[in-house]
């Protein structure tokens, strides 16, 4: 399943997330989703193994072509004019579907002018942002020649981002899910909706969790390290949520996140360089 972006180019709707993998973890994890009907991968500068996924994307065997790229310039590369091409040349490709700014610190506008410029040179299909607060979404659509295609949040059934959808529907922009299961919390997977939901559909609540977020329109994208996990995040396909049972969920909603950005942190993203050229 595919959604089409605002400039036309067609996105999977669920992917394979690589935060917090190894390089050996990446490489194998990439591969085995491309393997298994995967065609989204997500990485980041800050994961510190795109080198690995640009391994993984040439084991699996798959086509360059067929496969939706996507990963994220670190704000301490916002003023580098060769960030995005030292993005590619790790990655081993000649381009990428997508790429975001990471966090909304530092000049991030010139950081989205070095994103229009790979865009507008072929070298990147598609940019978007990544952790930006809805005033920050409308300072870089006011500055913008080419605009974001998609923001990437934290997003999940406790707190669903009802305030940004309106800002994104207003502007024709998706919503990519991070932490789409909760950060593994015991207590949402565990809720009696969930439970029901699991044993009418045969599913596990992951999987009813994941089906929720592409009804809801979102994008996900789910790490996992294990070729079982992998292969059951993505068997979400075969059944559908009603709209009753799409509502039962809305009533969960907390309005609560796992984890938030403050001043102090935009300082820190500012002050830490993430070892990319040494990665592996």
């Amino acid at each position: 399943m595919n959604i089409k972006l605002n400039n036309g180019v067609e996105m999977p709707m669920i992917g394979i997330g690589t935060f917090q993998l190894t390089p050996d973890e990446a490489e194998n994890s990439v591969r085995t989703a491309l393997q298994n009907g995967y065609r989204l991968i997500d990485t980041a500068n800050a994961y510190v193994n795109e080198k690995a996924v640009g391994r993984g994307i040439r084991a699996s065997g798959v086509n360059r072509e067929e496969i939706f790229l996507e990963t994220k310039l670190w704000p301490t590369l916002y003023h580098d004019e060769k960030a995005v091409d030292r993005t590619l040349e790790r990655l081993g490709v000649d381009y990428v579907d997508l790429m975001l700014l990471h966090q909304p610190a530092g000049d991030y506008i010139s950081g989205w002018k070095l994103l229009e410029k790979g865009y507008r040179e072929g070298k990147i299909r598609s940019i978007g942002i990544s952790n930006f607060s809805e005033k920050q979404i409308e300072e870089i659509l006011s500055v913008c020649e080419v605009k974001p295609v998609l923001i990437q949040v934290e997003c999940h059934p406790y707190y669903p981002q009802t305030e940004l959808r309106k800002v994104l529907n207003r502007h024709g922009m998706a919503l990519q899910a991070w932490f789409p299961l909760g950060h593994g919390d015991k207590t949402l997977f565990e809720l009696p909706v969930f439970r029901k939901l699991s044993e009418k559909y045969g599913k596990s609540v992951g999987q009813v969790i994941l089906r929720w977020h592409v009804q809801m329109g979102n994008i996900v994208i789910p790490g996992a390290r294990s070729e079982n996990h992998i292969k059951d995040n993505i068997n979400i396909f075969d059944f559908e949520l009603t709209d009753a049972e799409m509502a039962e969920i809305a009533k969960i909603d907390k309005n609560t996140l796992y984890f938030t950005h403050n001043e102090e942190d935009m300082g820190r993203y500012l002050n830490w360089h993430p070892d990319i050229e040494g990665q592996k």
